[in-house]
């Protein structure tokens, strides 16, 4: 019996749809940004003007879904679920509400210390240790960002004077089982980082034609002989408002 893993099925139309159970809300932001830190969401979504315009609902409880005006523009944002199967179940909700241009960012564990250094990082790929992606993209080992969306990104990167660097992001399902033996094997094949959401989400975003930016800052070091967790606890908190300022100039330019 072929797998998701072997066999794409590439039908648009699912027996349970996000439009389903979701429908459109009138005036809703066609720019969504989110992130996986609530710190930094509950932060943002007490500043002066924003307000509560939805909720995504699951068995774990509601999720807030906010607007901002930002250079003009109304830009929803919201708390995504970490791993990429929550993720991406939120943004297909999120989709189906009106949103039509998405920006994420995040954390992700460092694999290349001397490359990444303070720096914001880029992807220009996503290694594939996951299974939604399989769901939205046929097999391969590794999906490729989209060139458009990466220029934006690094214009934008370059407006806010944020020193980055460019390079492979392993996706990965289980952050338990990330091994001695598969982390070198990642180093060896270019990835500077490791995280749970991006190749799911990069999938997802092509399979609706949703114009997609994620950037990602490193957070716990494993470059080194036993883990360093760094400021992973801290959640992006110490420089949130660099992080924002970020997702929301991307999303004006996207």
């Amino acid at each position: 019996m072929a797998t998701a893993f072997e066999k794409f099925d590439s039908t648009r139309t699912a027996f349970i749809n996000p439009w389903d159970s979701v429908k459109p809300i009138h005036d809703f932001p066609k720019i969504c940004i989110s992130t996986f830190s609530n710190e930094m969401i509950e932060k943002f979504a007490s500043v002066n003007g924003a307000e509560m315009i939805a909720q995504l609902y699951a068995a774990t409880g509601p999720t807030p879904v906010y607007k901002i005006c930002y250079g003009g523009e109304n830009i929803a944002f919201y708390l995504s679920k970490v791993g990429g199967p929550a993720c991406v179940a939120g943004f297909e909700e999120i989709v189906a509400m009106g949103a039509q241009k998405f920006v994420l960012f995040g954390c992700c564990g460092i694999l290349d210390d001397r490359a990444v250094g303070s720096n914001l990082i880029v992807p220009t790929s996503a290694v594939r240790d996951e299974g939604t992606s399989y769901h939205y993209a046929p097999p391969s080992p590794e999906l490729a960002a989209d060139p458009i969306s990466t220029t934006i990104l690094t214009s934008c990167l370059d407006k806010l004077d944020c020193p980055y660097v460019k390079g492979k992001i392993w996706t990965t399902d289980a952050i338990y089982r990330e091994t001695p033996d598969r982390i070198a094997e990642r180093k060896k094949d270019g990835c500077i980082g490791v995280e749970m959401e991006y190749a799911s989400m990069l999938a997802a975003a092509q399979f609706r034609n949703i114009p997609f930016i994620q950037f990602l800052y490193g957070a716990d070091n494993l470059d080194c002989t036993s883990w360093d967790p760094r400021d992973l606890e801290l959640y992006g908190m110490s420089n949130a408002e660099k992080y924002m300022a970020l997702a929301l100039e991307c999303a004006i330019a996207l």
